[in-house]
C-alpha cells in the first residue's frame, strides 16, 4: 500500500498529465520537494523510479488506445504520448515484445487468454448484450477516504475487509463503496496494476487520505453476477462495445466501480462500472 500522500499526489499529477512531457524536476516541484529527495521517496513507495513510472504509463496508456480505438492510426496514438513514429515502435517493442500493429491485432485474444477471464463459454458478450446494460449518465463527484495499492487483484477481498474494519466509524446509510481502477490488467502486468479502495464520506472528514473521484458524463455499465465475471464485463466494454461507438474516454478521469450489493459468501455482486467520457 502507498502510504505517503505526497507520492499519491505525484501519481495523480502524472496520471493527469500522461500526454505531456514530464520531468522528474517538475513532478518533485509539484510536491514541494527536491528532485533527489523525492526520487528516493517515490521509489521506496512504488518500487519504480519516477522516470520508469512515467515511461511505463505512457506506453500502457497508448496500448490501451490501440485496443479500444481500433480506427485511430498507430502514428496518431504514439504522437499523443510524445513519440515519433519510429521511436514509438522501438519503445513499444522493448516494453511488450510486440510491434504496435501486432499488439492491436492480438489484443482481443490477449484479453480472453488472461487468467482473470472466467467465462465458461470463452466468449465475450456481443455489442447488443453489452448495450442493453449501458446507460449514459451524469454521475456526481464523490469525496472519499481511500487506500492506494499496486499489484494484482488476488488479495482484493482481504484488502476490502481490512479497509472496512479500519474505517467502520465513518460508514453511514449514505456511504458508497467505490473502487477506482487506473489500469487494464490485459495491458498492464499483474503486479503493476494501480487501484484505490474507497468509501464516500462527508467533506468535513479531516483524514489525510481523502480524494475526490471525478464523475461527470459517464458510460455506466450495470453489472450483476459473480465477481469473477467483472473482468469479462470490462473486456466486452473495451474490445467489443467501445470500438463500435463514437464515445471517447476522458483520460484525465479514471474508471470506477460503485458497489450496490457485495455478498462475500457467494461472491455475487451488483455494481455500476463508470467510465468518464468527453462531452
Amino acid at each position: 500500500m502507498i502510504t505517503n500522500e505526497a507520492v499519491n499526489h505525484a501519481i495523480d499529477y502524472i496520471l493527469e498529465h500522461a500526454g505531456e512531457e514530464l520531468t522528474i524536476e517538475e513532478v518533485a516541484a509539484y510536491c514541494n520537494y527536491s528532485k533527489f529527495y523525492f526520487s528516493r521517496l517515490f521509489k521506496e513507495q512504488t518500487g519504480e523510479s519516477i522516470y520508469a513510472f512515467v515511461k511505463r504509463l505512457k506506453l500502457e496508456r497508448s496500448a490501451f488506445r490501440l485496443k479500444a480505438e481500433q480506427n485511430r492510426s498507430i502514428t496518431d496514438i504514439g504522437e499523443l504520448y510524445g513519440y515519433s513514429s519510429s521511436n514509438y515502435s522501438s519503445a513499444f517493442r522493448l516494453h511488450y515484445h510486440l510491434s504496435p500493429i501486432d499488439f492491436r491485432r492480438k489484443s482481443l485474444r490477449n484479453a480472453m487468454e488472461h487468467p482473470f477471464f472466467h467465462h465458461e463459454n470463452w466468449e465475450l458478450g456481443t455489442f447488443g448484450e453489452c448495450n442493453r446494460r449501458i446507460t449514459i449518465e451524469e454521475v456526481p463527484d464523490y469525496f472519499c477516504i481511500y487506500e492506494r495499492r499496486f499489484g494484482n487483484y488476488h488479495d482484493l477481498s482481504r484488502n476490502w475487509s481490512e479497509f472496512l474494519e479500519a474505517y467502520k466509524d465513518y460508514v453511514t446509510e449514505s456511504t458508497k463503496m467505490i473502487e477506482r481502477t487506473f489500469d487494464d490488467p490485459s495491458v498492464t502486468s499483474a503486479d503493476g496494476c494501480l487501484y484505490d479502495i474507497c468509501m464516500s464520506v462527508d467533506r468535513s472528514c479531516s483524514l489525510e487520505n481523502t480524494c475526490t473521484i471525478q464523475g461527470g458524463r459517464c458510460i455506466v455499465y450495470h453489472f450483476n453476477g459473480l465477481a469473477k465475471h467483472i473482468y469479462a464485463a470490462y473486456q466486452t466494454l473495451f474490445c467489443v462495445w467501445l470500438p463500435q461507438t463514437s464515445y471517447q474516454l476522458d483520460e484525465c478521469a479514471s474508471a470506477f466501480d460503485i458497489y450496490h450489493v457485495a455478498d462475500c459468501n457467494t461472491m455475487y455482486m451488483e455494481l455500476d462500472i463508470c467510465l468518464p467520457i468527453l462531452k
